[in-house]
């Protein structure tokens, strides 16, 4: 399974209020390079795969489960993400996740998934969010 990676603002943009964890618009961008943790906002990423394939327009929504805290840690559960492919797709190595409701799409964390991925017309490729123990949590 992909390890979460945290971009380094997203928890200075959590202070300036810029992420609504329980209700913002999230999504996923799939590129095949390389994610940094000074990526900070969408446009930062290189080679983001269109959705043309994938569904259109609302493919890589996610949808946010719950965003709670127990003493003191918060934790943010994600459904998991299917996307089907309509035509060849890739290749993408990376999941980026990033606020689609804040000004200027600021990221959150990218999941690195080891080695490329193409898909074919009807293959499937899940995003595994981990709702056992979250997207992310913060303590």
């Amino acid at each position: 399974m992909a390890v979460f990676n945290k971009i380094n603002d997203f928890v200075q943009d959590l202070g300036e209020e810029v992420h609504d964890l329980a209700s913002d618009q999230l999504k996923v961008a799939l590129t095949n390079t390389a994610v940094v943790a000074t990526n900070g906002q969408k446009s930062n990423l290189t080679g983001v795969i269109a959705n043309t394939n994938l569904g259109g327009a609302g493919a890589f929504n996610i949808t946010t489960t719950s965003f709670t805290n127990t003493a003191g840690t918060s934790k943010l559960i994600l459904a998991d993400l299917v996307l089907t492919a309509t035509g060849a797709v890739g290749p993408f190595r990376y999941i980026a996740i990033y606020n689609d409701t804040a000004p200027t799409d600021e990221l959150i964390g990218w999941y690195d998934y080891g080695s490329s991925v193409t898909m074919a017309s009807g293959d499937t490729f899940t995003c595994d969010f981990n709702a056992a123990s979250g997207a992310l949590t913060i303590t």
